[in-house]
């Protein structure tokens, strides 16, 4: 909720007026009240009531009144409230009561009404609205469920695509079929769908873990094209590359898409229509230049399951291409 709420934050301009803290520094205008420090300063049920209708509050001021739902300003108090508070305890909504009571056969209800017009009635990624839209949906049969991070799985569906960086055509749920019915859903999935045993059975006839696979992949403005990594291939940096790679980069860690072997054989790469990149085929890493490679990362490719990671800092994206380059054979 929180990362969704500094999306909505920038979205609705309040970066125009108000500084917040990002990635160590300042951003944003200086003009009204600093809420970089926002979770030590304020109230939440404060800033809900200021937020419905700031002018009540402080008429006159130039205070902007934006075009927000509810659950988008809720989001947004709270992305504020862990503003400048150390090691914040965040709330798990998989840990609630609805979780506790979902059903299977009510999630069945759900996916056959709502999912199953792009996924498919058994989750091939074959619904009547999957031939218009790309990136392809995801094919839900080729996913262990059971093996997704339950914060992953949470939020794709609860907040939409976007909220992950995936694509804006899988709609946030929450609204339409609630709390009781993402719990649903995601119980029915678990127990449906165990993923494929080998990656090798691909969508569209497309091998796991080819070496050079076809893409129409958009090529990066000059500027980054040009770039060449300024980090070393130090130990250090390739390592710290591997934890983000394995574990630590958000909103998910590469491996479960590119494997750890960095193969494309990743949980949830043989969901996706074309399958993940196979880094270690040095055939074809040797002719994608390390600026490409950054620029992708940061801004996802268009068409495909590779989402941007645009909150990681350019040290971290360059750590990741350290580790990437290491997997080439």
């Amino acid at each position: 909720d929180a990362t969704f709420g500094g999306i909505a934050y920038k979205a609705h301009a309040c970066l125009g007026c108000h500084t917040i803290e990002e990635n160590g520094k300042l951003i944003g205008g200086p003009q009204s009240a600093a809420l970089q420090n926002a979770g030590q300063r304020y109230n939440a049920d404060w800033l809900f009531r200021f937020g419905q209708n700031p002018q009540d509050f402080t008429p006159h001021s130039g205070e902007f009144l934006a075009d927000a739902t509810e659950p988008q300003l809720r989001a947004v108090i709270g992305f504020l409230m862990v503003q400048g508070v150390k090691d914040f305890t965040y709330y798990e909504p998989w840990t609630s009561r609805e979780f506790e009571m979902a059903r299977v056969d009510r999630g069945k209800v759900i996916y056959k009404e709502y999912c199953s017009q792009c996924h498919g009635a058994t989750g091939k990624g074959d619904g009547p609205a999957a031939s218009g839209l790309e990136p392809k949906p995801a094919i839900h049969a080729n996913i262990p469920f059971e093996k997704l991070p339950m914060e992953y799985l949470y939020n794709v569906i609860n907040h939409g695509g976007p909220a992950v960086g995936k694509s804006p055509n899988m709609p946030y749920w929450n609204l339409t079929i609630g709390q009781q019915g993402v719990a649903d859903v995601i119980a029915y999935l678990k127990v449906t769908f165990k993923g494929v045993p080998d990656m090798a059975a691909a969508p569209g006839g497309e091998q796991g873990g080819t070496c050079v696979q076809p893409r129409k992949t958009a090529k990066a403005p000059d500027e980054f094209l040009a770039k060449t990594n300024p980090l070393p291939a130090s130990a250090g940096a390739i390592q710290a590359g591997k934890t983000l790679y394995l574990k630590t980069a958000q909103p998910v860690a590469c491996a479960m898409c590119h494997g750890e072997q960095g193969d494309g054989k990743g949980i949830m790469g043989a969901a996706l229509v074309p399958l993940p990149r196979n880094f270690t085929c040095g055939s074809m890493m040797k002719d994608i230049s390390d600026g490409q490679l950054f620029w992708i990362i940061k801004n996802g490719s268009s068409g495909t399951g590779m989402m941007p990671f645009t909150g990681l800092p350019d040290e971290q994206v360059w750590q990741l291409v350290q580790y990437v380059r290491s997997l080439a054979k």
